[in-house]
């Protein structure tokens, strides 16, 4: 297997584990957005923030059927994604993926969506959400990205990208 090909996909066991660690399992389930990137119709990169939901194996994204997106994903399913916090070196996150999208279109709107976009949202606020967005979507298209790839960084507590590592590690010694 090349390293380009082993860099694209990684075994299921070390997959879990970066998904599974508590700060991705975090972001996974709080955070109200992950940036999206794709590749456009004409072939150029797109990168587009969007509500999520993790439903325990894929990333839920939902949107009209008539989305830009939907039909270049549709033509080229690879995605990467990623979800971060954090202004500060010490407190940033990120939870990196990559996977494939499928995209079913489904009538009404997915709970997936209300689940996704209503995190901040206290009870009246979701309750108005929700009736807008029932009157808005007699469709919805419902992109499933499913990950072969992830890693998780957690740059205070040291969990940092290989380059970044060694060169910490070179300039401590």
């Amino acid at each position: 297997m090349s390293s380009h090909t082993q860099e694209r996909t990684m075994n299921a066991a070390d997959l879990a584990n970066e998904i599974g660690h508590p700060g991705a399992e975090e972001l996974l389930r709080h955070a109200s957005l992950v940036r999206l990137a794709y590749s456009g119709r004409d072939g150029s990169p797109r990168v587009v923030p969007v509500g999520f939901h993790w439903n325990g194996r894929d990333i839920v994204v939902c949107t009209a059927p008539t989305a830009p997106k939907v039909k270049a994903l549709s033509a080229r399913p690879s995605v990467a994604l990623t979800i971060d916090t954090a202004d500060t070196p010490a407190t940033a996150k990120a939870l990196l993926i990559r996977g494939i999208a499928s995209i079913d279109i489904v009538e009404g709107v997915p709970a997936e969506y209300i689940e996704g976009s209503a995190k901040a949202l206290d009870d009246p606020q979701r309750q108005e959400f929700e009736a807008q967005v029932r009157q808005t979507y007699e469709r919805m298209a419902r992109i499933a990205i499913t990950p072969h790839w992830a890693r998780f960084y957690d740059f205070g507590a040291g969990r940092l990208p290989t380059f970044l590592s060694k060169l910490v590690d070179a300039a401590q010694r």
